[in-house]
């Protein structure tokens, strides 16, 4: 029972509502605390307010975009892992991104939920 207290926390900062719903509820199923977001200044305050192990998100957003979150947690040193899933594939986007910090560059089109569950869990 003592593993209720050992829930990583992912957040999940992602505008496409039906896409933001299947990986919260697949990550939960897996074992997941998620707290959810769906652009990047909501997802900026959530990672102030909590306690979170890893941001999954997405490039192309309402407000505020991945790139300008992931420019923001750099310049404020929080070092939270990232997994980027987008439909942006151009080396150039990939280059920024990984230059950028993030762990791993996901295309959505290309990669089925499970495959996106598991980066996740090969993270800890």
């Amino acid at each position: 029972m003592g593993t209720q207290d050992q829930k990583r926390t992912i957040l999940i900062v992602e505008d496409e509502k039906a896409l933001l719903e299947i990986l919260k509820t697949n990550l939960e199923e897996s074992g997941f605390k998620v707290l959810t977001t769906t652009n990047g200044v909501e997802g900026l305050e959530a990672l102030k307010k909590h306690q979170v192990d890893l941001v999954l998100l997405d490039l192309l957003m309402p407000l505020m975009s991945g790139f300008d979150v992931l420019e923001e947690m750099g310049k404020k040193k929080i070092a939270v892992p990232v997994i980027v899933l987008s439909n942006l594939g151009q080396q150039e986007d990939v280059n920024k991104i990984k230059a950028s910090g993030a762990k791993e560059y996901l295309i959505k089109s290309d990669t089925p939920i499970s495959v996106v569950v598991e980066k996740i869990k090969s993270q800890f």
